[in-house]
């Protein structure tokens, strides 16, 4: 993952990843996240950045932390719910470009249904 200071802030897009991790099954419930500064070192960025992420995770419901051992994917956390909320977000992204540039559903839907023409899912290969 490139961070890209133009989509807004980094603790976000590092947020949203972690939650990608998570709804991929990277990350599964009860698992612990990463320490604070392997994680910064991993996305070059400061420790307190990834601080903030841990914490934007645990006002989302999605993680815990216990003191002084780590923060842990909550357990109850609805992995699919997660994943449907991450596609209508792109969804949505998706739709608002297509109307930025004057396109219509139909053609916004036309040119999507082209890259999946295009592009092969791993199960294809």
């Amino acid at each position: 993952m490139k961070l890209d200071p133009s989509r807004g802030p980094i603790y976000l897009q590092l947020a949203q990843e972690i939650t990608r991790w998570i709804a991929r099954g990277d990350l599964q419930p009860g698992d612990r996240l990463p320490p604070v500064r392997e994680l910064a070192k991993r996305f070059r960025v400061n420790p307190n950045t990834v601080v903030q992420v841990y914490g934007e995770l645990e006002r989302q419901g999605i993680t815990h932390t216990q003191r002084g051992r780590g923060t842990f994917v909550r357990e109850d956390v609805e992995v699919a719910a997660l994943r449907r909320a991450l596609l209508q977000e792109a969804a949505a992204s998706f739709l608002e470009e297509a109307r930025a540039l004057g396109l219509t559903l139909e053609e916004a839907m036309a040119a999507l249904q082209e890259v999946v023409h295009a592009r092969p899912t791993e199960g294809d290969r």
